[in-house]
């Protein structure tokens, strides 16, 4: 049976261009190095660390699967309740809610274990690093997992591939959104505890690489889809993220945050 916990806060090199009168011929731009690709990584036991209700679903829930399929326990933690959507297609509010959509969702993808805290949806700030780091070091002492998966900020952030320093940033600092709180907290809590950590992000984002899916890819997606359409409260925004998902393939892009993949 699941487990239940309300967690209550205390708070390419550039194109050149020769001048019209210069008739030498110009070299062909260098060709983007492609990706890096490889199987899933292996775990046991995954933590995944969100900012609020529907990213286990839309963005790490085919991720999440597969994990699943390929024999690994999954437990979630949500540092919030997704308050601060602007969508509520219910009568509900949604601090009460998005936690039992999330619930729902993570019954679909296979997850046993739910963290809900109550901390500020949108108003996470750098004040709170410490004590949400505490937050999830209390998560990876209850559930003991050799990998954290988390969703990277770098990816909605125009030019990523050029914002990261490394594969192991996790959010230039500064990046106050609660996705980039968040992170780093789950980052600092890896750190600490000497687990392994891993973003979901886009290719254009330094250190990315391909993983693939297992052997059932179009599964992993097809429950992806079932879990996103759980969030009946979001269903006026599910619309522009089913075609989005409807657009992925059998693979998703990784980032290694705080310790490499032992192979």
């Amino acid at each position: 049976m699941p487990r239940w916990v309300a967690t209550a806060a205390s708070g390419s090199p550039a194109l050149r261009y020769a001048p019209a009168t210069d008739s030498r011929p110009q070299p062909d731009p260098a060709p983007a190095s492609p990706l890096a690709r490889g199987p899933l990584p292996r775990a046991r036991h995954v933590l995944a660390v969100i900012a609020r209700p529907g990213q286990e679903s839309a963005d790490l829930g085919a991720l999440l699967q597969a994990f699943r399929r390929a024999g690994a326990g999954l437990a979630l933690l949500s540092v919030t309740r997704g308050e601060a959507s602007p969508v509520n297609s219910t009568w509900e509010r949604l601090e009460t809610r998005r936690p039992w959509e999330l619930l729902v969702a993570g019954a679909v993808i296979g997850i046993s274990s739910f963290t809900v805290a109550d901390y500020p949806d949108g108003r996470l700030t750098g004040s709170l690093l410490a004590e949400l780091t505490e937050l999830v070091q209390r998560e990876i002492r209850w559930h003991a997992p050799d990998l954290l998966l988390i969703v990277d900020p770098a990816a909605d952030r125009p030019g990523a591939g050029a914002a990261s320093d490394s594969s192991d940033e996790a959010a230039p600092a500064g990046d106050s959104s609660d996705d980039a709180v968040v992170a780093r907290a789950a980052r600092a809590a890896a750190r600490l505890a000497g687990v392994p950590a891993v973003a979901r992000t886009m290719p254009g984002v330094r250190g990315a690489r391909l993983v693939d899916l297992g052997a059932d890819p179009a599964t992993a997606r097809a429950v992806q889809r079932s879990a996103t359409a759980a969030h009946a409260s979001q269903s006026e925004a599910l619309p522009k993220v089913e075609r989005h998902l409807g657009l992925l393939d059998g693979r998703e892009t990784l980032r290694w945050l705080a310790t490499a993949p032992v192979s």
